[in-house]
């Protein structure tokens, strides 16, 4: 093939060369490339039209009569494994998304601490240290000890925050690390996600023909595929006794998942209780605001779309979380300004009530009349003993 083509590989180059292919042709390319083709009407009823009587044991086929049960029947397998194509792609660039936007944004609060820390005095040799302690500090016994010492009145309100700052920073540092990892993680999902097309056994499920059938088929097909693609972009009519190169595939696959995702209509599905606790977490969540003993589980209960702690089947999935924690990362302000005083705040010291405030009025003394004692006494009930029962 030469070096250089005549005419540039395109998702629109690519459905002209299928749609010119014979009909056959046309679905076994378009099954294969389920997550970003679609199968039309005429070739679900040719699919239909096409399968082997499984009631014919003659050796040959009958002639037989669709209805609209076999189309409907065949129609709803189609939609179910393009639903799980498509999800699943769209998930895997969901998480990419979200994990490189929440990266950046703990890489940023990291940022932004340590300037506030050198605002406040602290020395870059001292920040240095508390960045390179971060990922062994455990900030539980820690931010105990603070409390400890900010209601015994041994610290003050700015010693507090300064110390509040060195924990959150060395939180988001790890924090950082972690989203990282897992972008990675995605990254290779997706790309795994993108080159795969729908196996043998889901395509035979789909159009109902045997496996022996339609490898013939895939093998001959690809074939003109690759040929007539070839063609179609150097502009020189490929030597017929010639196999086109098989990097042309790993080509149409790369081309078609750079296409823009179709995004899913997802529904609220039961995660956080209610949808508006959702949103106030997410909300918390893209700031980097969500304690790190509950990060991990949220994360999953996100990804896969239910509780981390349940199982579930592959209907109840949904990428509602996904979609919407995508959506509030994109109206997040995330400037140095905003995410100071986001930090301020969340730095800022718990005010402490005054101890007559948390006495509070005295309240007059209750008198039970016999009356009340009466009734107490019938709903407590008493044993042959004379004591209160323990039977309650």
């Amino acid at each position: 093939m030469p070096s250089t083509m005549a005419t540039p590989l395109t998702a629109e180059l690519i459905q002209d060369v299928i749609a010119k292919m014979p009909i056959q042709g046309r679905i076994v390319l378009r099954l294969l490339l389920l997550q970003h083709l679609d199968v039309t009407h005429e070739e679900i009823l040719f699919m239909v039209s096409d399968r082997p009587d499984p009631r014919c044991v003659s050796g040959t086929k009958p002639i037989t009569t669709m209805t609209e049960e076999s189309i409907s029947a065949m129609v709803s397998r189609r939609d179910e494994y393009r639903r799980r194509a498509r999800l699943r792609r769209e998930r895997t660039g969901l998480q990419c998304t979200a994990l490189s936007t929440l990266a950046a944004t703990a890489d940023k609060l990291t940022d932004r601490a340590a300037a506030l820390l050198a605002a406040r005095g602290v020395s870059a040799e001292a920040i240095a240290n508390l960045k390179a302690q971060a990922r062994v500090a455990v900030p539980g016994p820690a931010l105990r000890v603070l409390e400890e010492r900010w209601d015994n009145n041994d610290i003050s309100a700015e010693e507090y925050q300064t110390y509040r700052l060195a924990i959150e920073m060395q939180q988001h540092i790890r924090m950082a690390e972690r989203f990282k990892t897992r972008l990675t993680l995605a990254e290779r999902e997706r790309q795994t996600s993108d080159q795969t097309t729908l196996l043998d056994h889901e395509i035979g499920h789909i159009w109902g023909i045997p496996a022996g059938t339609l490898a013939a088929r895939k093998v001959k097909f690809l074939t003109q595929y690759l040929t007539a693609l070839q063609t179609a972009l150097t502009g020189t009519p490929a030597n017929p006794n010639t196999v086109p190169p098989l990097d042309l595939w790993k080509d149409t696959l790369a081309t078609l998942s750079r296409t823009p995702v179709q995004r899913s209509i997802a529904t609220y599905d039961g995660l956080e209780q209610t949808e508006s606790s959702l949103i106030e977490k997410l909300s918390a969540y893209v700031v980097g605001a969500v304690p790190e003993s509950i990060e991990v589980k949220f994360w999953n209960s996100l990804v896969y779309g239910a509780s981390s702690q349940a199982m579930h089947s592959e209907n109840t999935r949904t990428l509602f979380g996904l979609q919407r924690l995508v959506s509030i990362q994109q109206d997040t302000d995330t400037s140095p300004e905003a995410l100071d005083e986001e930090l301020l705040k969340r730095t800022a010291p718990r005010a402490k009530a005054d101890a007559d405030a948390l006495a509070g009025p005295s309240e007059p003394k209750l008198v039970i009349t016999d009356h009340q004692k009466q009734i107490l006494h019938n709903f407590i009930g008493e044993d042959v003993s004379g004591r209160a029962s323990d039977k309650w």
